[in-house]
């Protein structure tokens, strides 16, 4: 971080103290909004993979060449440089890329605020304070005229008006009973952040600042009403089938188990699909929209004019359940493991600040042979068991 003039050459860093406590858990990534290509990147995998190494010097047919000793080949491990070089890159992506944590909503944050300038060189400032905020972002198109709204915004004094002269100052802090009533969420037109910022302030110059994010999860208990889903949809004397569910509510890393039952088959199917659907709907008023559907599911993205919201609908992953044409009376089973989605899923949000909610839904669809589509969406209520994922 630098700025024109005096200061400019300080630089600030923020560390978050991490543990294995029952209120700290270590994330492999930090979570977002988009799909990952590959459902294995998610797992604890090296990231250097690439075990080559260095290749011997060539060494000619002709051994008598080599009876010079000036012509002999240097005597060089290329093992043990291979090795130490792998150790290098290690190291240096660890610096690049620290540790990720995720805090129980209940848990204290603390850490060091480190500043570092060269040798010599002095900083005067008009005071140095911590806060720790929590907001609610909103992308441009959806707001009207306040990008953000901050639901916590606490601020501590670091260090009184004064000067800088030491290399490095290492300042502890540490924020007690933090209420941290929502999850961190990073989403497509909207976003939920707890964030870390120092101010340095200074005299007739911009103040340098730092943010770090810090990652909360709050673990639920299981919903204690939890009824099966069961339905009948049809098309009148075409198509009558019945889709049951064990259950409405899942936890991040449960299976969904249920069946579809063909009561009545007058047209020809060609293959039958499930797909799990992420609705993101943003915007004022949000909560009057939860009440009832008032979102159109044959759009991936709808915008009430009205209300000034947006929706954007997602599809987490898709399988074929049935390939060719069902009979009357045949049963498909469903099995479907939440934990194999390439996707950071999250809880189920509902009106959060009435800026904001979150919705999952299975998407059962059927397709005949010429290829027109009839499908249900059901919507599954997701709840977070576990910190550390």
């Amino acid at each position: 971080m630098s700025f024109f003039g005096l200061g400019g050459y300080l630089k600030i860093n923020i560390k978050i103290n991490g543990s294995t406590g029952p209120g700290i858990a270590e994330l492999d990534h930090a979570p977002s909004w988009k799909l990952r290509k590959n459902p294995f990147l998610s797992l604890r995998f090296p990231k250097n993979t690439d075990n080559k190494i260095s290749p011997e010097p060539d060494v000619p047919d002709d051994m008598s060449a080599l009876t010079t000793p000036s012509m002999m080949p240097p005597t060089t491990n290329y093992y043990v440089s291979a090795s130490s070089n792998m150790m290098q890159q290690q190291q240096q992506q660890q610096t690049m890329n620290p540790k990720i944590y995720a805090f129980e909503a209940a848990e204290d944050v603390a850490g060091v605020v480190s500043l570092t300038q060269p040798p010599g060189k002095k900083v005067d400032h008009l005071g140095i304070k911590i806060q720790f905020i929590g907001r609610v972002e909103m992308d441009q198109s959806v707001h009207e005229g306040r990008p953000h709204y901050d639901f916590i915004s606490l601020s501590k004094e670091l260090s009184l008006p004064g000067s800088i002269v030491s290399p490095k100052t290492d300042i502890p802090f540490h924020f007690r009973h933090i209420e941290k009533e929502h999850e961190t969420y990073r989403g497509r037109n909207v976003a939920v952040r707890y964030f870390v910022r120092v101010v340095l302030e200074r005299k007739f110059l911009p103040p340098i600042q730092k943010e770090q994010d810090v990652i909360v999860q709050i673990v639920q208990q299981e919903p204690q009403k939890n009824e099966a889903i069961k339905m009948e949809v049809g098309i009148e004397d075409c198509l009558h089938i019945e889709f049951e569910y064990q259950k409405r509510c899942y936890h991040l890393r449960d299976t969904i188990v249920g069946k579809v039952n063909f009561l009545l088959v007058r047209i020809k199917i060609k293959h039958m699909e499930l797909a799990v659907l992420r609705r993101e709907t943003s915007g004022e008023g949000v909560a009057s929209m939860a009440l009832g559907d008032a979102i159109n599911s044959n759009k991936a993205i709808a915008t009430d004019t009205a209300t000034n919201t947006m929706t954007e609908t997602q599809t987490l992953i898709k399988y074929e359940i049935m390939d060719g044409a069902p009979v009357k009376g045949e049963v498909i089973p469903v099995r479907l493991c939440l934990k194999g989605i390439p996707a950071d899923l999250t809880p189920t949000y509902t009106a959060i600040n009435n800026r904001f909610s979150v919705r999952y839904f299975l998407n059962l669809v059927l397709v005949d042979q010429e290829d027109r589509r009839y499908f249900k969406q059901q919507e599954i209520l997701l709840w977070r068991k576990d910190l550390g994922y």
